[in-house]
């Protein structure tokens, strides 16, 4: 498949007094056409600073330090405001994570919609008369499960539940038919029916019109039934990456811990394993492995050196000095 999203290393900083702490530090990946790729790793791991720096949506006190990021051929980070604003919904479109901060709590549902489908120019090939930007909007309501589309598109956002809002921003984003949709986080609504009909919503458009998505999220089992690949982020870098029905069978031990923290029926009456300490701050300096403080297997290497790539014969690779099913004393 032609390769639609190249990242190439990217590191992206958050302003604190006078200088940048490194959120997203050197990472390299790709999106080709029509593929959905996963994105993992704990809250603080820079998952969403690296699907903001796409379509350059950063805070303010956020900034892409170094790197290059291709979209279908074309250099994003090259590009002024106003050229971006061209591609933003309509070749690239976001579902964010946080409904309150998203959605214009004065404008009525619809006008939210219509008004992404007016920004971008409409969706080719079809009339641009507001009539049917209506008609769509309605369309996708109803795909996204809401029975009664009519009362959405007229409500206010303070009207409906979190799991709706959410939904309404999966509309938003998807009205355009966008080459590229980040979903942040889709697995995290707040009712299981809205995450079910937002995941369905990422599946159809990926389906029929070869829509690529890239799913930031948490849940491993969503990202090993949902996607073709998958990242595993920490600490602003990333540790692994592979095919998705590999992401079961890890090699760095990062992404092994969180495989076991996963709930399931064979685990039922037992307590979940958990990592012990938490994510460093970003403020903390490295010279070795980021896991190194929380892994079980850390020697002293570890600690001084970052580890090279270990690689398997099926495309799944690792930073790690000891990879999972090795055996070391």
């Amino acid at each position: 498949m032609p390769r639609l999203l190249e990242v190439r290393d990217l590191t992206v900083g958050i302003k604190k007094d006078s200088v940048f702490l490194k959120a997203v530090d050197g990472i390299s990946f790709s999106i080709d056409e029509g593929e959905i790729l996963g994105l993992a790793g704990e809250s603080g791991c820079g998952k969403s600073m690296t699907a903001l720096s796409i379509p350059n949506l950063l805070p303010e006190k956020v900034k892409i330090l170094q790197g290059e990021i291709i979209f279908n051929g074309l250099s994003l980070t090259s590009l002024s405001d106003k050229e971006m604003r061209r591609i933003r919904g309509r070749e690239i479109s976001v579902i964010f994570q946080e409904y309150r901060q998203s959605l214009n709590p004065l404008m009525k549902v619809g006008r939210q919609i219509t008004e992404t489908l007016e920004l971008g120019g409409g969706i080719s090939g079809e009339p641009r008369a507001g009539k049917n930007h209506k008609r769509r909007a309605m369309e996708i309501l109803r795909r996204l499960g809401f029975d009664e589309p009519k009362k959405i598109y007229k409500a206010y956002p303070h009207q409906l539940s979190g799991g709706m809002c959410q939904r309404v921003m999966a509309a938003i984003a998807a009205i355009c038919r966008p080459r590229l949709l980040l979903a942040d986080e889709p697995s995290s609504s707040q009712d299981m029916e809205s995450q079910e009909r937002i995941l369905s919503l990422l599946m159809e458009m990926n389906r029929d019109y070869k829509t690529s998505v890239l799913i930031i999220s948490h849940d491993l089992s969503i990202i090993r039934q949902f996607c073709s690949r998958f990242i595993v982020m920490y600490a602003g870098k990333i540790v692994e990456e592979g095919p998705a029905d590999a992401l079961f069978s890890p090699l760095h031990p990062y992404t092994k811990a969180l495989v076991e923290a996963i709930p399931g029926r064979d685990k039922r009456g037992k307590n979940l394993a958990s990592i012990p300490g938490k994510v460093p701050s970003i403020e903390d300096c490295f010279t070795g492995c980021r896991f190194a403080r929380r892994c079980e297997k850390v020697r002293n290497i570890c600690v001084e050196n970052f580890p090279p790539p270990v690689e398997t014969s099926g495309g799944q690779h690792a930073f790690c000095f000891f990879p999972e099913g090795e055996t070391h004393g």
